[in-house]
């Protein structure tokens, strides 16, 4: 049964990483359409590092629900738990960390949490209103 969960724990583990890849290209693709419609320089910046910012957490996201799994299926440990410890914490800091940078306030001061791919989806929507403005406007 451990060789399933290993299996699963990595399959987490590529889809952290494609996320974080596929993330990658949405953020250029979108930073190039903010180019591409006259937004200028800082507004494409912007939206490529939002955007990219929230792939990153959402990849960060899966990425600690593969550590957990490979943890949790294992033979327990203390050693075990506290790697899994100082992964989650690290990957926790970089998490706030990425969100701060984001929207620019602390998260616990935020009125509603986001995840990462909340962020990521409202990145997109926010191109596409963009374009559908850019398009109505002669």
């Amino acid at each position: 049964m451990e060789d399933v969960f290993t299996i699963v724990a990595i399959g987490f583990e590529a889809i952290g990483a494609v996320v974080m890849v596929v993330g990658f290209v949405i953020a250029v693709v979108l930073g190039a359409r903010a180019i591409g419609r006259g937004d200028g320089g800082r507004a494409a910046f912007q939206v490529l590092r939002t955007t990219l910012g929230s792939a990153i957490l959402l990849g960060l996201e899966v990425l600690v629900a593969a550590d957990l799994i490979r943890t949790i299926t294992s033979k327990p440990s203390i050693e075990d738990a506290l790697i899994l410890g100082l992964i989650v914490l690290i990957r926790t800091v970089l998490s706030i960390s990425i969100q701060i940078e984001i929207e620019g306030v602390l998260p616990w001061r935020r009125a509603l949490l986001t995840s990462g791919g909340q962020l990521l989806g409202e990145a997109v929507a926010r191109d596409r209103d963009a374009s559908a403005s850019a398009r109505a406007t002669p």
